[in-house]
Parts: C-alpha cells; structure tokens; sequence
C-alpha cells in the first residue's frame, strides 16, 4: 500500500507592535511566527504522535522560538509520504511548512498527492460548516479537545509545562479527527488518488480492499463499462476496460 499520512500543525503567532485593538496597522513587525509542534500518523500504524519543539530540550533550552528540528521531522515525514492528508491543508498547513522549508534552506518536498478534507467537504456536501469540529459532531465521529484559549499558545511560548501538555494533547485530538472525518467523506471521493497504481492489484482503488461487487453498469457515449462497490469503504469504481461484447450501432 502507498504511504499514506495524516498531519496537522500547530503555530505560534506573529510579534508586532500596533495602537489599538481593532483593524490597525501594524506599526513595528518584531518577530515572525514559528512552528510549535505538529501530529502526525501513518494509516499503517496504530498511532497518532506529535513532535514539538520541547522534545529536543538542548536546542530548546537556547533558543525556545529556534523551529528548525521541528521543522526538519515533518520535512522528512513529507518526502517519505506517497498521500498526505489535512484539513485546509492545501492553504494553510503545507503553505505553512513550505515557509519554514524554505527559511531553514531544506529545499522543497518530493511530489505527493494531497487530500484537503476541507475541500472535500465543500465540493460534494452543503453541510452548515466545514470546520474539522463541525463535521466531527455533525458526523458523531466526536470532536477536537478544547485548546484554553490563546492562554495556551502564550503559555507554550514562556516554557509553560501545563500548556505544552494541553497544546499537545489538543493537536493529537486533531489528527485522531481528521482520520475519521477523512475515512467518512472518502466514499464519494470521485478524485480520489487510485492505490492500485502504487499495489498493481485489482482492489478498490480508493481503500485497497478486495470486497468488491458487481454493481451494475456504467455508461458512456461510446463505451459501457462494469460498475463495482466496495463492501468496505463503500466507494463505487469501473474496470480499467471497457466491455467489448457491447457495440452501439451509431457512434457518435
């Protein structure tokens, strides 16, 4: 099967000096934002795992805002990848990352297909809101774990132990979500990256599994092809062929 990872980061904000507190301009930019920490799980493990920035103290201990090896685990974690998936990760996270890549001259990832669920979401359902924890409870797939506020960014940036525990578990939560709401959208995924190039089997080609059934045809002007149905994931395919037995008696 191909690598497939989910991932979600997590940032500290911007530092500058405004007048006020609504719609102001910024006066003195003082400090760019960096990465805190970021989750992260490979379909084919069991576990969700997060790495940030207090798991190397030494590098910490001198400079709490230095992101650099933080940033080189997910660079590494991207070109080992063959999918990788996120919630508005297509704008915000792999933008994100590719900022950091660039600042710390890791270069760019290799090639990769990206699943956005947000844009999943918005392509082929009308739901009220497509945030991960609105479709999360909407779906009663659960929800993210509350973050505390902005205390708990603030508390990261002073070397709070209690906020690094709570930023922590919150970006875990956020992955473990992401896998359900993604595993919930994908049946009707007609997009979606086909896994029998990476496995050359005749399986789903959107889950890989070999429950499939025949589910009646599928037509087009010139062709009729043979329709199936995962009984896992409930997605619907065609054979790569097209049924020669049919011949239209005007082609078009």
């Amino acid at each position: 099967m191909p690598k497939i990872l989910y991932y979600d980061i997590e940032t500290a904000p911007n530092l500058s000096y405004v007048w006020g507190q609504y719609d102001q301009n910024v006066i003195q930019h003082e400090r760019e934002w960096y990465m805190l920490c970021f989750g992260y799980r490979w379909e084919h493990q069991k576990y969700t795992k997060v790495c940030s920035l207090v798991d190397f103290p030494e590098a910490y201990e001198k400079d709490p805002e230095n992101d650099y090896h933080v940033v080189k685990k997910v660079w590494e974690l991207l070109n080992e990848a063959d999918i990788v998936i996120a919630h508005n990760g297509d704008k915000f996270d792999m933008r994100k990352c590719n900022a950091r890549f660039i600042y710390h001259g890791l270069g760019p990832i290799s090639p990769v297909k990206s699943i956005d669920t947000l844009k999943v979401a918005r392509k082929y359902f009308y739901f009220n809101a497509n945030h991960l924890n609105n479709l999360g409870q909407h779906l009663g797939l659960g929800k993210k774990e509350q973050t505390g506020g902005f205390s708990t960014w603030a508390g990261c940036m002073r070397g709070d132990v209690k906020a690094w525990r709570r930023m922590i578990k919150y970006c875990k939560q956020d992955v473990v979500l992401l896998r359900d709401v993604y595993l919930a959208l994908r049946p009707w995924m007609d997009n979606h990256p086909n896994l029998n190039l990476y496995t050359k089997k005749h399986a789903c080609p959107t889950c890989g599994s070999h429950n499939l059934q025949r589910r009646g045809r599928r037509v087009t002007k010139t062709s009729v092809w043979q329709s199936w149905q995962c009984s896992d994931c409930r997605s619907y395919s065609r054979t790569r062929l097209a049924n020669k037995d049919f011949k239209p008696d005007i082609v078009p």
